[in-house]
């Protein structure tokens, strides 16, 4: 079994005295593990740091095997985020919340594109919590777990939708949600209207909204907890 593909590096782990066992993001096969020799040696230590794109070749004998890579490099955005420490905050959120919330191989061509754009722009400091909190919106979809903000759960209803049910992911209206609004979740207008401009703490509204359906719908079926990485990028936003 051979394929090529690109993939974002999430992490490694070592593999006896000089390789790895490198985790990745790819395009057409999902996150995936596979062997890499000499990964652990000056050579390849500086290619395979988390966050760098590399282009890759698997070969495995079944398909289910670990298999080995041999591995380029394509962008080093690992370099470009080593003196920031915002930017390797950046760059750590991302990586974990891929390692943690992606099943194997599962394949996710559209969230990896979306990654390549967080990574590309991890220059925008202004810009990059709310293009992440997308992401986070779009990995829930890409789930299936995706947000229903189309109208209200209890009437059906399209307008005055200022709530979101913690238990289905759907709006609520004012209305509708009026008895049990100490239970729902502010719906954060900037999600309803992409021309609006969120705050601060509308941000900080949708990330306890995106983390809640993460953890109940996706890390706690697999006995799995929210990546302290993304802890501490919201606690920077604070």
């Amino acid at each position: 079994m051979i394929w090529s593909d690109l993939g974002i590096v999430l992490s490694t782990r070592k593999h006896g005295e000089n390789s790895i066992i490198l985790s990745v993001l790819t395009r057409q096969h999902g996150r995936h593990n596979g062997l890499v020799r000499g990964g652990a040696g000056k050579r390849l230590s500086a290619i395979v740091q988390p966050g760098n794109l590399l282009h890759l070749e698997w070969k495995g004998r079944l398909d289910e095997h670990l298999g080995q890579f041999t591995l380029e490099l394509e962008e080093s955005y690992s370099a470009k985020a080593l003196h920031s420490r915002e930017k390797l905050t950046y760059l750590n959120v991302v990586c974990a919340m891929c390692e943690t919330c992606l099943a194997d191989r599962q394949p996710v061509e559209g969230l990896f594109d979306a990654t390549l754009i967080l990574l590309d722009m991890l220059d925008q400091s202004r810009l990059w919590p709310e293009i992440y909190q997308r992401w986070e919106l779009g990995l829930l979809n890409e789930l299936g777990f995706g947000l229903d903000l189309t109208s209200c759960a209890a009437t059906g209803q399209t307008g005055d939708l200022i709530y979101i049910s913690p238990k289905t992911g759907r709006a609520v209206s004012r209305d509708a949600g009026e008895p049990y609004k100490n239970k729902l979740f502010p719906l954060p207008h900037h999600l309803l209207v992409d021309e609006i401009k969120p705050t601060k703490k509308d941000l900080l509204s949708a990330f306890t909204i995106t983390g809640h359906f993460l953890d109940r719908c996706v890390l706690a079926p697999m006995n799995k907890k929210i990546p302290s990485a993304r802890t501490r990028f919201i606690d920077r936003m604070k």
